[in-house]
């Protein structure tokens, strides 16, 4: 279901992308000079498809940054609040050992095999089931 459903966005996807590309193949040049205006030192010359796809690219890293170094204080909260599930989990067991050891063995009076408190086990004075 996860591949048909990555098909269905990625093929139409594709197709646009495709047809952008070539209703768009005219050369522009794109300037970094901002002082000389008809011969500019920094300019580069490229396909129009070719200019917008990267610009959106490079959007889209922007973007991504942007977002990654402002959630960097869950990733914080995330790390520390992990870290202190560990020390609890350690804490608790090293507890639960401490509390195994340190408990006394059960005391009973001994039982003869086979007779209880009235006789035969499971059978009151009258030898009746308990």
């Amino acid at each position: 279901m996860r591949k048909f459903l990555t098909a269905l966005i990625v093929i139409p996807l594709g197709l646009i992308l495709v047809t952008f590309a070539v209703a768009n193949r005219h050369f522009v040049t794109v300037s970094f000079d901002p002082f000389v205006s008809n011969d500019p030192s920094l300019s580069v010359t490229l396909p129009l498809f070719l200019l917008l796809i990267l610009t959106a690219a490079f959007g889209v890293l922007v973007g991504g940054c942007a977002v990654w170094f402002g959630q960097r204080h869950w990733r914080r909260a995330a790390r520390r609040n992990d870290a202190d599930a560990r020390a609890a989990k350690a804490e608790l067991a090293d507890l639960r050992a401490q509390a195994a050891a340190a408990k006394p063995e059960s005391r009973r009076l001994p039982v003869s095999s086979g007779a209880g408190l009235y006789g035969p086990i499971g059978r009151d004075k009258q030898r009746a089931t308990l």
